[in-house]
């Protein structure tokens, strides 16, 4: 089995799941089985990425970035890279950009690792002198929900101005962004119990 269809039984089993994320899913889908490439970032018109929605061990904190290039607080993530595995992109991302590095990843009561999947348009980025340092492109992002088991410490990276653990009010107040709250919802329901 290729590493590709890995990826669209996934997210098969995840539109299965949650047929109201159907359309999603399958757009995601359609990427993955139209280009070969979809796990590196040169990839257009979009490619892979993985994200986490990172909760504290006393499930009452949530983890978000100041992103340094987009200007916004977000979930930890970032490109494939030519990682295959999703989930391992994910946790690689989370312990890149907070340096936290004991993390369970929690599955849903079926076993279904993604908390959420989402397409969402990356500007087109330009240097000082005005010229195009990358061109527009969309990330089709799988989430994965995890839980901090050891040390909560964060350690600020390159790429984001500022970490914070937040309340479920304090992300409500830091971000309107659709996404972010969907995850913050859905990483709730999943850790109260069977879904």
């Amino acid at each position: 089995m290729t590493d590709r269809q890995t990826l669209l039984d996934l997210l098969t089993q995840y539109a299965v799941a949650h047929p109201e994320e159907r359309a999603m899913a399958d757009r995601i889908a359609a990427l993955a089985g139209a280009h070969e490439d979809c796990f590196e970032r040169t990839c257009r018109p979009g490619h892979l990425t993985g994200s986490a929605w990172v909760v504290s061990a006393d499930r009452e904190r949530h983890l978000l970035l100041h992103h340094g290039k987009l200007d916004k607080w977000l979930q930890p993530g970032g490109h494939a890279d030519g990682q295959t595995d999703l989930a391992t992109v994910a946790r690689r991302e989370v312990e890149e950009e907070t340096g936290l590095r004991e993390l369970e990843l929690i599955s849903d009561s079926h076993g279904l690792a993604p908390l959420d999947v989402d397409v969402h348009d990356i500007p087109e980025r330009r240097d000082a002198a005005g010229n195009v340092k990358e061109t527009a492109h969309e990330h089709h992002d799988v989430r994965y929900l995890f839980l901090v088991t050891g040390d909560e410490t964060l350690t600020l990276s390159e790429e984001s101005h500022e970490l914070r653990w937040c309340r479920p009010d304090e992300v409500r107040t830091l971000t309107q962004e659709e996404s972010v709250l969907r995850l913050l919802n859905k990483a709730k329901k999943r850790l109260e119990g069977p879904n």
